[in-house]
């Protein structure tokens, strides 16, 4: 099964090889919705989040006070880097919370970007020889999942708002700042404030994905690039492996900017115009 997966993907156009690699294993939910569940984003999202959290509680686990293993010194050193960032933008009562949701957040979108490092004909073969047609392994290269990270901020962001503020005084700010309180321009700053909201969850979550997304599509040109012959081969072996260097700082760049962006969203969110 897998060398006959192997002489289709031989087969294929440019355009349709990239498609092919692109395609989401999407299940329609419900019969005749419009609806679909992407199956592999769901099952790597929740395995790497499982992992990662997983590793961490382990290492937790078998902490002690004295001389740390290697591996708990790492972890104590994620730690304090995650917990010193979120005390430079943060000075609230609920520091014990944003702290863990801020480390929570890094190390699963560093995970989940981190299987843009596995090669793309390789892992697709495997999956293809479990019985997947289609299967993407990077979540944070569908929109779907960054965009459910970036929502889940955003409600947070909201909540707390009302909770530090009152629901009265998150209208009265929502509606009588930045402009004023004289009456001609509550509907200027509603409209000001609601892009503001709208804004944030959509940058929050294009910009993680953009840059995924392109990452991907960049691999799968070298890789094309490397079935052209012996001299694409040494040319797409070179650039690949320059590539893979500035791609590692891509991928924890973007986890500790989607991180960055949380602590400070939150935080706006216990401040007063």
């Amino acid at each position: 099964m897998a060398t006959e997966h192997a002489q289709q993907v031989e087969q294929l156009t440019p355009s349709e090889y990239i498609a092919h690699h692109l395609s989401f294993n999407a299940q329609p939910v419900g019969q005749g919705s419009f609806w679909t569940l992407h199956i592999d984003t769901l099952i790597m999202s929740v395995l790497l989040g499982l992992l990662v959290m997983g590793l961490v509680w382990l290492v937790a686990r078998k902490a002690t006070s004295g001389v740390p293993t290697k591996g708990q010194a790492f972890v104590e050193l994620v730690f304090g880097f995650v917990d010193d960032q979120v005390k430079n933008i943060f000075h609230g009562d609920r520091h014990r919370f944003i702290a863990p949701t801020a480390l929570t957040v890094f190390l699963w979108v560093f995970a989940m970007n981190a299987m843009d490092f596995l090669p793309v004909d390789i892992f697709a073969t495997l999956m293809h020889a479990l019985g997947f047609e289609h299967w993407r392994a990077v979540p944070t290269s569908d929109i779907n999942t960054t965009f459910a990270l970036a929502l889940a901020v955003w409600i947070l962001m909201i909540f707390f708002a009302i909770k530090v503020k009152g629901l009265g005084g998150w209208l009265h700010e929502l509606f009588f700042a930045p402009f004023g309180t004289k009456l001609w321009v509550l509907p200027l700053n509603f409209l000001f404030n609601l892009i503001e909201y709208v804004s944030k969850p959509l940058s929050h979550s294009l910009r993680l994905f953009g840059n995924m997304y392109a990452g991907e599509v960049i691999f799968l040109l070298l890789g094309m690039w490397a079935a052209t012959g012996l001299t694409g081969t040494a040319a797409a072996a070179i650039l690949g492996a320059g590539w893979s260097i500035f791609h590692i700082l891509i991928v924890a760049l973007q986890a500790f900017i989607f991180m960055m962006l949380t602590v400070v969203y939150l935080a706006m969110a216990h401040e007063s115009h």
